[in-house]
């Protein structure tokens, strides 16, 4: 059964939250990434997106800056950093929902989203509870609907394996060792997804980060 216990903040330690925007921002080229992510997705006028693990809110409010009409969801497990999301989402004026929740628990009706995209998480989560997630966003996006992933992956090269050894210090081997590998697209196989691709890969100061997308089958 998956565990509470085993979940890892983001940055790994609560002090480090504050400078979570920081970090990020200079460490993983977040406006390569995330841009690419959200043009992957092909969000349209009246969707319900769900932006699961939305840390500080920044992948969401993007959404819903260029999405209006979107009906936008940002979950964390996290209830500090979801304070700076909120306050983010204020200042930015946008009007996106922030709801505290864990990713193999999540508080949403089957079929419920026509979109869920994630940034840097999955290599927080222990196999068991990668799995556990993917089983819950299965269930809860609408038949045809699909999923858009961004994490580390398998390192494009020599170099970026090194560079990726940091994050495996700080959010642990354990957690991180299937990502080196480029197992993820495993689990959303196994969860039921279909057309599970690596659709597109960028270069970081901490390794090589991969844009998965997966589709819920119709039937």
């Amino acid at each position: 059964m998956p565990s509470e216990t085993e979940y890892v903040p983001a940055l790994r330690f609560k002090w480090l939250t504050r400078y979570y925007d920081v970090v990020i921002a200079y460490s993983t080229r977040e406006k390569t990434f995330k841009r690419a992510l959200i043009n992957q997705a092909g969000i349209e006028s009246g969707m319900q997106v769900l932006d699961l693990a939305s840390g500080t809110g920044t992948l969401a409010i993007w959404i819903k800056q260029q999405y209006p009409s979107a009906i936008v969801t940002g979950v964390d497990g996290d209830s500090d950093i979801l304070t700076l999301a909120a306050s983010k989402a204020q200042h930015a004026n946008v009007d996106v929902t922030f709801d505290r929740a864990l990713s193999f628990d999540l508080p949403y009706s089957e079929n419920q989203f026509d979109r869920i995209v994630s940034s840097l998480f999955f290599h927080h989560l222990t196999w068991e509870n990668k799995q556990a997630t993917a089983a819950e966003l299965y269930r809860i996006l609408k038949p045809g609907a699909h999923l858009h992933i961004a994490d580390w992956g398998r390192p494009a090269n020599k170099i970026m394996r090194l560079l990726f050894l940091p994050v495996q210090i700080l959010d642990g081997f354990k957690n991180t060792q299937e990502n080196a590998k480029g197992r993820l697209s495993e689990i959303f196989e196994k969860a039921g997804f279909e057309h599970v691709v690596q659709k597109q890969s960028v270069n970081t100061i901490l390794g090589t980060m991969v844009i998965y997308s997966a589709y819920k089958n119709k039937n």
